[in-house]
């Protein structure tokens, strides 16, 4: 799940120095992803993968905006940030500014087109696809989704609206998720329905997946010869909700 990284009304030292491992922690864990699934090492993924740089420039100026203790430093290295954060974006087409939250091991394939919104936010080892969208939607209530960990989304995916996407979910290439998913669901379509309660298991590999595989009591409970809840049932978006309250 999501570590907590609403930064500090004060900074200090300390908070600084344990933002800074966490982020070091977390880039680490990007990076492997990469160097997991190429079977190459962490240098030829670094020089090789736009995703990597994405996730580099993304970690250093969270840090650098949120935790940076040293104030007469903190707008120049800001300037910085901002100037290396436009040109990730001409170059990869990805667009994640440091304010959205996102959970370690983030991969994302092919970098390109991606799109995330300030406000979103990721769990851990979740996948991107080219040209995917995660953002604000809602009329009256307006929001951005909270996404769990191990997401995979499918090429040109769009997720929209203050919804939750639980763990495990895979959505598939060009469905549009207007509301919310629950634990190992497997939506596709405009908009999205859910189609099995498959996962996403067979799309989210990283180091040591097989020890965090989703467990079988986690999946709904579906009687035999029934019909399984469809996401739209309101006795079923009330008890995902109770179960998956928004923060």
């Amino acid at each position: 799940m999501l570590h907590s990284s609403v930064p500090p009304q004060r900074v200090t030292l300390k908070s600084s120095l344990r933002a800074f491992r966490q982020a070091c922690a977390d880039l680490r864990a990007d990076i492997d992803r990469y160097v997991y699934m190429d079977h190459c090492h962490w240098l030829v993924a670094f020089l090789g993968r736009q995703g990597i740089w994405v996730m580099t420039q993304y970690r250093v100026s969270r840090w650098v905006h949120f935790y940076f203790h040293i104030p007469v430093l903190r707008p120049l290295l800001k300037l910085l940030c901002g100037i290396w954060q436009k040109v990730i974006e001409i170059v990869t087409g990805v667009e994640l500014p440091n304010r959205a939250e996102i959970g370690g091991g983030l991969f994302m394939p092919h970098a390109n087109g991606i799109i995330i919104h300030i406000d979103a936010k990721l769990g851990r080892n979740c996948n991107l696809s080219q040209q995917v969208t995660i953002g604000v939607g809602g009329r009256e209530d307006r929001g951005t989704p909270q996404i769990g960990d191990r997401v995979f989304f499918g090429p040109g995916a769009k997720i929209f609206g203050p919804i939750t996407i639980g763990h495990d979910v895979a959505i598939g290439a060009n469905a549009v998720v207007l509301r919310d998913l629950p634990h190992q669901a497997v939506a596709v379509g405009i908009p999205a329905k859910v189609i099995s309660y498959d996962g996403s298991q067979d799309f989210i590999l990283y180091r040591g997946c097989a020890m965090n595989s989703p467990d079988a009591s986690r999946r709904p409970r579906v009687e035999p010869d029934a019909a399984p809840m469809s996401e739209s049932d309101p006795d079923y978006i009330a008890e995902f909700n109770a179960n998956n309250p928004r923060s």
